[in-house]
């Protein structure tokens, strides 16, 4: 019998550990001192609000499934058929190849052939390494066609203190957040400024939904979500090629509403086939690479 979320891959390093899956090279686990860090699907089973997933060659929504380039019209599929979106990419459910798995890492790879609505060949590849520093995540692509492609990138971690995130304070570095339709699809960047989206200082959660993009995010930009009581901490630090942290309290999860908080380090907010919006032209032959790291403090 074939597990819904394909092979499961584990990784250890000091007080670190985690699981990788091949469906979708999802990150499903990660902890320290066996407190969990993120919060994941149930083992073998399928994820489930993308957690974890890796979102290639697109993150969030494009519009209607449709978008211009190099002077021609695509349509893709509707994978958010309730809101006539295209969601998250072509690669969270397929089976990612093993290239590499030792103790402390573990490198996936996927060939991403032309189809309908994305007619460009990407080789992609995920690469998960823990360290002292927690667990940096490096996704990468290389244009292996002919034509230049649009492209973006990113990762859905569900980011967990052991709390629901009303109570839990939030400090979010970032200049900019963009205004979000009914159907997902985000308006212009506006500054934070005055808001009750800014979280540039630590402050509580709250009862706000969030479901935004933020953007004005600086290479080595860390996102921490403490609990105020114990002092429990995790983090999210974002590197090379990460302009964007789409943030979600989860509120639309039924039987796990707000009960970790999403941030999703990206290239580009959502339907940036559309709006060109930090959009990655990946030209044949080159290479984009986006990095990001995970960690948390000890337990209390």
């Amino acid at each position: 019998m074939r597990a819904p979320a394909g092979l499961p891959l584990s990784l250890s390093h000091g007080p670190y550990a985690a699981e990788v899956v091949t469906v979708g090279a999802c990150l499903r686990t990660l902890t320290r001192d066996g407190v969990d860090l993120v919060a994941g699907s149930e083992p073998g089973e399928m994820s489930r609000s993308s957690r974890g997933a890796v979102l290639m060659p697109w993150p969030n929504r494009v519009a209607d499934g449709a978008y211009d380039f190099g002077g021609r019209h695509h349509q893709l599929p509707l994978s958010e058929p309730a809101k006539l979106n295209a969601i998250h990419g072509l690669a969270r459910w397929v089976a990612w190849e093993v290239a590499e798995h030792i103790a402390d890492r573990v490198v996936l790879t996927y060939e991403l052939q032309p189809q309908t609505g994305y007619p460009f060949a990407l080789d992609l590849e995920v690469d998960y390494r823990l360290g002292d520093d927690g667990l940096t995540t490096v996704l990468s692509a290389t244009n292996a066609g002919a034509d230049t492609a649009p492209y973006g990138a990113g990762l859905h971690p569900y980011l967990t203190v052991g709390r629901r995130v009303d109570d839990c304070v939030l400090t979010l570095p970032a200049s900019t957040w963009c205004p979000m339709s009914e159907r997902g699809h985000a308006g212009p960047a506006e500054p934070v400024d005055g808001t009750p989206y800014d979280y540039r200082e630590p402050r509580p959660i709250g009862d706000i939904v969030l479901d935004h993009p933020y953007g004005g995010v600086a290479d080595g930009a860390t996102v921490t979500l403490t609990d105020p009581d114990t002092g429990r901490s995790v983090w999210l630090t974002g590197h090379e090629g990460v302009s964007w942290l789409h943030v979600f309290t989860g509120d639309t999860i039924k039987g796990r509403e707000r009960e970790a908080l999403a941030v999703e380090p990206t290239t580009a907010p959502p339907d940036a086939f559309n709006s060109g919006v930090d959009l990655v032209a990946l030209e044949p032959g080159a290479t984009h690479r986006a990095s990001f790291t995970i960690a948390g403090s000890a337990p209390a």
